[in-house]
C-alpha cells in the first residue's frame, strides 16, 4: 500500500484529535469511528487511552464490541495505548468483575500498575531500536507476561517493566506518545498498516 492508509480513531473516550493528528503527520489519512460503518470504512484503527472499564462499556453500548473483536481477529492491524492496550490484552489483572477486552495480543496486562492519576510520570526509553524517546505515562498498565509471538519493543528503566508490544498486525503501548509531538510511534503504526 502506497497510499496514505485509512486510519480510524476509536472515537468513545481519550485523546481522539491528538492521534488523529499525529497519523495525518506520518503519512495516513485519520478519521473518528464512532459507528460499525464507520469501523468498515478505515483499514486500521487506533485504541486511544481513557479508562478501560468505561471504554468497554461504551463499545458495548455503541454496539461496536463484537464488530471491533471480529476485525481484529480478521487481521485488521489496531494500536492501543494506555487503555488501548488493556483493550489489546487476552488477559487482564486488575480488572472490574466481568471486565472484557477486544483481545489479540498473548499478553497479561496488569490495569494501572504504575499508580493512580497522581503517580503519572514521564521516562526516556527507546521504542523498537528507534533511539531515546520521552514517554507519558497516566495512570499507565504494565505488561505482566507475553506469550512466544509477542515482540518486546519497549521497557521502563528503572525497572525493566515491558510497555511497547507488538504481535503480528497488533500494536501497543503503556504510554501516550500523541501527548508528546514525537510521532515516531505512530510513524512506526503506519509502516505496519502499508505492510498488511
Amino acid at each position: 500500500m502506497t497510499s496514505a492508509p485509512k486510519i480510524g480513531v476509536l472515537a468513545l473516550q481519550g485523546d481522539v484529535r491528538e492521534h488523529i493528528r499525529a497519523l495525518e503527520a506520518s503519512g495516513a489519512e485519520a478519521t473518528a469511528v464512532r459507528r460499525q460503518e464507520e469501523l468498515n470504512a478505515v483499514s486500521a484503527l487506533v485504541i486511544p487511552g481513557g479508562e478501560s472499564t468505561t471504554m468497554w462499556k461504551l463499545a458495548t453500548a455503541f454496539e461496536l464490541l463484537e464488530p471491533l473483536r471480529l476485525r481484529i481477529k480478521e487481521g485488521m492491524p489496531a494500536y492501543g495505548s494506555c487503555a488501548g492496550m488493556i483493550m489489546l490484552a487476552d488477559r487482564i489483572e486488575g480488572g472490574i468483575d466481568g471486565q472484557q477486552t477486544l483481545g489479540g495480543i498473548d499478553m497479561v496486562v496488569r490495569r494501572n500498575a504504575f499508580g493512580r492519576q497522581v503517580d503519572s510520570f514521564e521516562a526516556d526509553l527507546d521504542f523498537a531500536s528507534r533511539g531515546p524517546m520521552r514517554a507519558v505515562f497516566i495512570r499507565a498498565p504494565w505488561v505482566e507476561s507475553v506469550g512466544p509471538d509477542v515482540e518486546v519493543l519497549g521497557r521502563t528503566e528503572p525497572g525493566d517493566r515491558i510497555v511497547a508490544v507488538r504481535q503480528g498486525p497488533l500494536l501497543a503501548t503503556s504510554f501516550h506518545p500523541e501527548l508528546t509531538g514525537d510521532a515516531r510511534v505512530h510513524s512506526y503504526f503506519v509502516e505496519m498498516v502499508r505492510e498488511f
